[in-house]
């Protein structure tokens, strides 16, 4: 592999808990070309940990200590194995940009804070690399919410002269961002819709032991519930201006079980009126915030979804497009996206936008631990 390039790795692990997505990148043409991919799915011992810490409030200092340990190394070993099947050496490699995996996101409290593990020394020490991590947090400093994060970077790679578009990521929670002409004055805006995968993927495993509905067959099965959802949507979070964020701390179980209080219906009849709900969430939040808009792209795993995208296509006024055809694979989208918060952190340039996190300025996130 050539050294010209200016190389990055992002590693992001989301609310779907289910794996390490990482992304070599090369940032020296644009848009920034990846150059190679890694998906490291997580065991399913690890992963029924992470489900029993993450988004709680009583977990002990010991297990959270050996966690963040533990996925550090993990983090390391991936960049690894991702860098050695590139062909690309450490040495060429500028920075790694891990975001690490949540544990719980409060934005909303008087000391608002967002906690991510995944232990960035022990990242750098495994891959001799600099790593750049914890970037939420900056942001929340300077009064933000500390998410969502990857607008700037959709802004950077996707924004056109002339047409407004809006990009959709669907993880476990939907966030938009919208993006304006370039050609005008009308900010970026971006937040999270509300639930992306989370409530489907949690309804099918309790009811039939599975990760996933994969391609949405069972929400196709059923029947949406029209009185269960309009009980949904009435939840104020979809009532609440932006700049908001929120996560499975808020879309849980939990707060599932509080809108089914009274009804007897089919496993099935909710997995499609969950279904329905992310979609009605994404588009209504769009149309509401976004007049005009041309195109919706997708990106991240909601948009294996067969079932979801067929919806989305059907109810929406405008393309609902797949990244794919704007040249950047779906899956790779917020890998990428932390290599570029890297590579922006460590050429001190700010990477967050206050109209989206509400933050009072622009600030350079992420801390720096340098390779040895």
């Amino acid at each position: 592999m050539s050294a010209q390039g200016e190389y990055y790795i992002g590693l992001m692990s989301g609310t779907s808990l289910d794996g390490i997505d990482a992304a070599l990148v090369d940032f020296a043409t644009h848009p920034p070309r990846l150059i190679s991919s890694r998906y490291e799915p997580y065991s399913d011992e690890l992963r029924d940990e992470l489900t029993s810490t993450c988004f709680t409030e009583h977990i002990s200092v010991r297990q959270i200590g050996e966690l963040d340990a533990r996925l550090g190394l993990l983090f390391g070993a991936c960049a690894n194995r991702l860098r050695e099947d590139s062909g690309v050496a450490a040495a060429e490699i500028n920075g790694i940009g891990s975001h690490g995996q949540t544990i719980y996101h409060a934005p909303d409290l008087t000391h608002a804070f967002s906690w991510q593990i995944g232990d960035p020394n022990r990242i750098a020490e495994a891959t001799g690399i600099t790593v750049v991590a914890d970037f939420r947090r900056r942001d929340m400093a300077a009064g933000g919410q500390g998410a969502p994060l990857v607008p700037a970077f959709h802004q950077a790679v996707f924004q056109h002269e002339s047409e407004y578009r809006a990009i959709l990521n669907i993880g476990g929670i939907a966030n938009l961002t919208l993006l304006p002409p370039a050609n005008g004055r009308t900010p970026v805006l971006g937040f999270d819709s509300g639930p992306g995968n989370t409530l489907m993927d949690r309804w099918i495993r309790l009811h039939q032991g599975l990760r996933l509905d994969e391609q949405g067959n069972w929400a196709r099965s059923g029947q949406c519930r029209p009185d269960l959802l309009t009980h949904m949507l009435d939840d104020d979070y979809f009532k609440r201006p932006s700049p908001k964020s929120t996560g499975q701390e808020y879309f849980s179980m939990d707060w599932l079980f509080r809108h089914l209080q009274g009804l007897t219906l089919p496993a099935e009849d909710v997995q499609a009126t969950l279904c329905q709900l992310t979609v009605r969430t994404i588009l209504d939040a769009a149309d509401k915030t976004a007049p005009g808009l041309k195109a919706l792209l997708v990106c991240g795993g909601g948009g294996r979804n067969r079932r979801l995208m067929e919806l989305l296509q059907e109810q929406a006024d405008y393309p609902v497009l797949s990244t794919e055809a704007f040249g950047m694979s779906p899956d790779w989208v917020e890998a990428m996206a932390f290599a570029w918060m890297a590579h922006r952190t460590l050429n001190r340039r700010h990477n967050n936008i206050p109209e989206v996190t509400g933050a009072r300025s622009r600030v350079i996130m992420g801390g720096i631990y340098p390779a040895a």
